[in-house]
């Protein structure tokens, strides 16, 4: 499969991570991207911030974007439906701001994290169990072949074939990934060089209801954030329940 459909399909997951995280009655929601940084700093970051701010151009939708944890307050907060973490890392919230946030998904609105998102407040219990895993290690970046789980009918991969290849940083985790998320994709650990041999399953991309009415999801999505730019893969179109895919 050449590169540029490669690409198209994996950053077909962050339009669908939208419409299935937004209210389909909301014409022009709001979403916070918030890419603060305090352990490693991925270079892809950039990229992906082009990658949402396209996204904003053809939606329309309102997306502000943040390093600041200051903005993590109960009256700036409930101006979005969704948050995401663009490859945030470290303890990047404080006692007050971490409460804010609690708040806001206890509230019922969305969250995505991405990659690195599961390497940040590692031992912040409650976010741990909302993101549904926390980062141990990864193998040098290289291709590696994806089970899709086809049988979920999910909207995010029903555009995939039974086994993707792709190319990323691929996370194992310190612990199993949550029995309470819904796997979407699975990683075959004996296609690529990893010392995570044999793992019977290895969930890379979920979802899951927080509280039984927060929409979580999470995804691998990396490395191709930063050749978002150069291809044209914002082609977005709306379907009877106002809700907008790739």
């Amino acid at each position: 499969m050449c590169q540029t459909k490669i690409k198209k399909r994996v950053l077909t997951f962050v339009c669908f991570i939208f419409a299935l995280s937004l209210s389909a009655q909301e014409k022009e929601p709001s979403v916070l991207v918030f890419s603060k940084t305090k352990g490693y700093k991925h270079k892809s970051i950039p990229s992906g911030i082009d990658l949402f701010e396209n996204l904003q151009k053809e939606t329309h939708w309102n997306i502000d974007f943040s390093k600041d944890a200051n903005d993590f307050t109960s009256e700036n907060l409930k101006n979005y439906k969704v948050v995401v973490f663009l490859n945030t890392t470290g303890n990047i919230l404080e006692e007050k701001q971490k409460k804010a946030f609690q708040k806001y998904i206890n509230n019922g609105n969305g969250f995505v994290g991405i990659h690195a998102a599961s390497d940040t407040e590692k031992e912040w219990t409650w976010f741990t169990n909302m993101i549904g895993a926390t980062f141990k290690i990864h193998p040098k970046v290289q291709n590696a072949t994806l089970h899709i789980d086809a049988s979920s009918e999910h909207s995010a991969i029903n555009h995939l074939k039974k086994e993707e290849v792709f190319k990323d940083e691929w996370y194992s985790f310190l612990k199993p990934v949550a029995k309470h998320v819904n796997v979407l994709a699975t990683l075959d650990d004996t296609s690529y060089e990893t010392k995570q041999i044999n793992t019977k399953s290895h969930p890379i991309t979920w979802y899951h209801h927080f509280y039984g009415k927060v929409y979580t999801l999470y995804t691998f999505l990396n490395f191709f954030l930063k050749s978002a730019k150069e291809t044209n893969i914002i082609e977005m179109k709306k379907d009877k329940n106002e809700e907008f895919f790739l």
